[in-house]
Order: C-alpha cells, then sequence, then structure tokens
C-alpha cells in the first residue's frame, strides 16, 4: 500500500464528521498527494507531504493515543491535516547542477514556494479544513500550534503556544508526532538537491 492509499484508507476509517467526504473529494482535486512536504528538507520529494502526514499520524498515534482521553478522530484529522496549507504552495523548476562523479551537467528538479494565499501555516489549514468540516476546539488549537514557537518566532514571539500547550494535551502530542517524523524519521527522505 502506498501513502496516498494508506492516507485515505485512514481517513476513511476514522474521519466521518460531516463534510469530511467533502473535504477528501477536494483534497484529491490539488496537488496534496503528489506535493513534497518542504523545499529542500524532509520529504522533499514527489508525494513527500501524503508522506509526511501519514508519518505523523503513525508517531502520534503509536507513542501518544491514549484510549481513555483521546479520539482517534482526533488523531486522524490533526495529523492527516496539520499541513493541509500545503496543497497548492509548492511550484516545480528546474535547476542546471554539475554531477561531481562525471563532471556533466544536469537538468534536476527542484520546489520553490509559490503561496496564494499567504495565510500563516496553521491557521491556513485550520481555515481550509473547516471550508468543509468543523473542527473541535482542541483540534483548531492543536493543528494552528503544531510548528511550535517556529512559525511565531518569526512574527515576534507569543505566549499563546504555551497557553495552548498547557490548555490542550492533543496540541503537544502533535507537536511532538510533527517534530519526530521531520526530524528523526524522515532524515535522509530528500530527493530534490540542494542548491
Amino acid at each position: 500500500m502506498g501513502y496516498r492509499e494508506e492516507f485515505e484508507a485512514i481517513y476513511r476509517e476514522h474521519i466521518s464528521r460531516a463534510g469530511s467526504a467533502e473535504l477528501l473529494a477536494w483534497l484529491q482535486t490539488t496537488d496534496f498527494f503528489v506535493a513534497p512536504a518542504s523545499t529542500k528538507f524532509h520529504c522533499a520529494c514527489l508525494g513527500g507531504l501524503v508522506q509526511h502526514s501519514v508519518s505523523v499520524y503513525r508517531v502520534m498515534r503509536e507513542k501518544h493515543f491514549d484510549p481513555e482521553q483521546d479520539s482517534e478522530e482526533s488523531f486522524a484529522v490533526c495529523a492527516l491535516l496539520h499541513d493541509i496549507c500545503k496543497a497548492q504552495f509548492y511550484k516545480k523548476g528546474y535547476r542546471n547542477y554539475k554531477n561531481e562523479e562525471t563532471g556533466q551537467w544536469e537538468k534536476r528538479l527542484f520546489y520553490s514556494i509559490e503561496d496564494s494565499y499567504p495565510f500563516g501555516h496553521g491557521e491556513k489549514s485550520v481555515f481550509l479544513i473547516e471550508r468543509f468540516m468543523r473542527l473541535k476546539a482542541s483540534e483548531a488549537i492543536a493543528v494552528r500550534w503544531h510548528m511550535g514557537g517556529f512559525d511565531e518566532a518569526a512574527r515576534g514571539g507569543s505566549f499563546a503556544v504555551s497557553q495552548a500547550y498547557e490548555k490542550y494535551p492533543l496540541a503537544v502530542k502533535l507537536h511532538l508526532a510533527d517534530l519526530e517524523s521531520t526530524y528523526l524519521r524522515e532524515k535522509g527522505t530528500s530527493e530534490v538537491p540542494h542548491p
């Protein structure tokens, strides 16, 4: 089973609230299942975004799921859709790179960012999800703050992330799963050369 098939199977098994079918149908009209997860870091390859989303789900479910406190649906919603903002976000291009082994120049794929709706990373994901289905407060907070303070550092910082993590354990669990997936499990999955 490929990452797209696994994503869709998890989605259909665990997410059933009103609007979820329409959201999945919309995702299928975008580049979500073929887009990279980044331009040159983790999963910077064809299908990297769906690979990353499934990886975050696996880590989150494996390491942080408590059947007495957690919801299967909330875990699936947050993990699978936290980076929905990256659909229609990357632009393909080609650059010439010198192959050090052969000395020949080769044309290679690279990705750049072309954000047509620069709303903010977590905020944009929440906005896109809610165009189709309602999020619980804990899910919206988790998706909004899945990057931790990385987003806020560029804007001068905020104490809101600390308050979010204190009040919503789901947000902490998503953030930890995203970090582990990105920096530990997906290391070396970039197929796009660094410029």
